[in-house]
């Protein structure tokens, strides 16, 4: 069916709700949009969907959200009637149309006969997951699109273990939502009677007092925030984790916790930042100018569902912005020197990142003791490797995180909990003070004690058709000629995660890789150095990831410059 075709079938729906109909008369005026919304169905992947928000198939709105709650309640149908019992957890974050999306999955469960518990307003994506883990629920979903602009929404799905899918039931959903048919003919739930018959259930303050709990055991020393003279700041950035983090620290007697007011209230038009992403410094506009008033050390900021966080430390007069590699780094650090002290290290823990993340994690947990695992990008493969190693026993789980910002630090969530990360950010910075450090004197300490690591990424958007076409088309070519140098400097080994396969330039035996099969390349150069490539799983860009290693700052960065440069030159000549 032609784009066309879908849109003029949109167009004669007599029931289309009049936000979207609205939307279509506006499509008609722009050809080029209207192609977008509608030369595709919105690709429910392995994590879910994420879309502009819109009319079209190609977009998110009431049907497309109907659609994929559908093929995820007759997922739940077929494991049988205890899994329908147990029931699906809805929450959602403050974005537009976040609370209708959320409403119309509850009410397309429960209607196919799935029990919906559905929380009573925003709530973060880490206390999804543990809600999902405390009403030992079959399955759960998140309405965000996380950090994204305000014209996009998402849906992300989780199993039973309140980590996101993993690559089989994930696939097994794909069929099911790809099955689930038309979007405009499947039928409505009516809220009323769900509700009545105890199909739809709300949720809330039992178990965000049973979240906030469960929070206060990620402290290393009970007292510390209660006692400590330093000053924090905290934005949720209009996001849902504002009320949570407000009464956690509350809870624990921490003073001189500030928030930036403008900032707390949910609003999914973000009114105050260009974009609600931490990992931006214009995110920290606000909290910086609050801060150089009151005289605050650190400045923390969430993305709007919670789960990821970025950190400004006051360093030499002035706020130093860390990237998600150094606060990691800096929490790997402090968690496991505790431990150590504590005496509960235990001799089979172990680590796990990305492969896109910086090996100085890596270094940092085998100088105290501990093994490193990498996974591929993305949590839902460290929230797989958590559930694996709890029924093994092979290995106990010490600290989770990626350099996208997101860190865990107690597994009672299965996905990076930036309220777990703050108050561990906070209490760090605290106890490091007591010894007259800043949290950016701590990482340089790291740095002259295991090398001077640095990291970069590139990010290049391309939209529409022709961008997922030029995408996929640069990595066929790389394939196609492997690159044999970047920057001047000699590849050693590339891994080609699609193909499964670790090949040498020094015609050393190609060797098969353990990890699931994903489209992104990596390679390994002579010096140490490493550049990775992959197109976004949720976004239209595709990504570049640099790290190197050097004697000195001024020697790293000068390396990395060089790497970014000339690798993203390549790049743009194969587009």
């Amino acid at each position: 069916m032609s784009y066309l075709d879908s849109l003029k079938k949109w167009q004669a729906f007599d029931g289309l709700e009049k936000q979207w109909k609205e939307d279509l008369q506006l499509l008609m005026a722009d050809e080029k949009r209207a192609e977008d919304a509608f030369y595709k169905n919105l690709e429910f992947g392995t994590g879910g969907m994420r879309g502009e928000i819109g009319a079209g198939t190609n977009r998110m709105n009431t049907y497309t959200v109907r659609k994929a709650s559908k093929g995820v309640a007759d997922y739940v149908r077929e494991a049988g009637k205890e899994a329908m019992e147990r029931g699906i957890v809805i929450a959602h974050d403050s974005r537009r149309n976040s609370p209708e999306f959320a409403l119309e999955a509850a009410k397309t469960f429960a209607a196919n006969g799935v029990k919906a518990y559905i929380y009573d307003g925003p709530r973060t994506t880490p206390q999804l997951s543990f809600t999902i883990r405390q009403l030992s629920a079959y399955m759960g979903i998140v309405v965000t699109a996380s950090h994204n602009p305000p014209e996009y929404n998402g849906y992300k799905v989780y199993g039973e273990d309140g980590a996101q899918l993993n690559l089989e039931d994930a696939d097994a959903v794909i069929r099911y939502v790809n099955d689930a048919g038309d979007e405009l003919s499947l039928k409505e739930g009516d809220e009323k009677s769900l509700r009545d018959s105890g199909m739809i259930v709300t949720i809330g303050e039992n178990l965000d007092q049973a979240y906030l709990t469960a929070l206060k055991t990620v402290q290393c020393h009970s007292d510390l925030l209660a006692s400590t003279d330093l000053k924090a700041i905290f934005t949720p950035l209009h996001g849902a984790s504002g009320d949570t983090i407000r009464r956690l620290f509350k809870e624990i007697a921490y003073d001189h916790i500030q928030y930036v007011e403008e900032q707390m209230k949910p609003d999914g038009e973000f009114p105050t930042v260009s974009s609600p992403n931490p990992e931006e410094a214009s995110a920290f506009e606000y909290a910086i100018r609050q801060g150089k008033e009151s005289g605050a050390e650190l400045l923390v900021a969430a993305d709007p569902d919670g789960d990821r966080v970025g950190v400004a430390v006051l360093h030499d007069g002035d706020y130093r912005l860390l990237s998600g590699n150094q606060t990691g780094a800096i929490l790997l650090e402090y968690l496991l020197t505790q431990r150590k002290e504590r005496g509960d290290m235990p001799s089979n823990g172990r680590v796990f990142k990305t492969i896109v993340t910086s090996d100085l994690g890596k270094v940092i947990a085998e100088y105290h003791g501990a093994s490193t695992e990498d996974v591929l990008t993305g949590f839902k493969f460290i929230g797989e490797k958590i559930k694996q190693y709890e029924e093994t026993g092979e290995y106990q789980f010490l600290f989770g995180y990626e350099e996208s910002y997101g860190y865990l630090i107690k597994d009672f969530a299965r996905d990076k909990d930036a309220i777990q990360s703050v108050l561990a950010i906070v209490e760090a910075a605290a106890f490091y003070k007591t010894a007259g450090k800043t949290l950016v004197d701590v990482l340089h300490e790291l740095y002259e004690q295991h090398g001077w690591y640095r990291e970069g990424l590139v990010s290049v958007t391309k939209k529409g058709v022709a961008g997922a076409a030029a995408i996929k088309g640069s990595l066929e070519k790389l394939r196609q000629e492997p690159l044999k140098e970047i920057g001047g400097i000699s590849v050693e080994t590339q891994e080609d995660y699609s193909k499964q396969e670790r090949s040498y330039t020094n015609g050393r035996s190609a060797e098969t890789l353990k990890l699931p099969k994903s489209n992104v390349i990596k390679y390994f150069l002579t010096d140490g150095s490493w550049v990775c490539v992959r197109p976004s799983g949720t976004e239209p860009k595709i990504k570049y990831y640099f790290s190197v290693k050097g004697s000195t700052d001024g020697e790293s960065e000068e390396k990395l410059y060089r790497l970014k440069e000339d690798f993203t030159d390549k790049m743009e000549k194969l587009f």
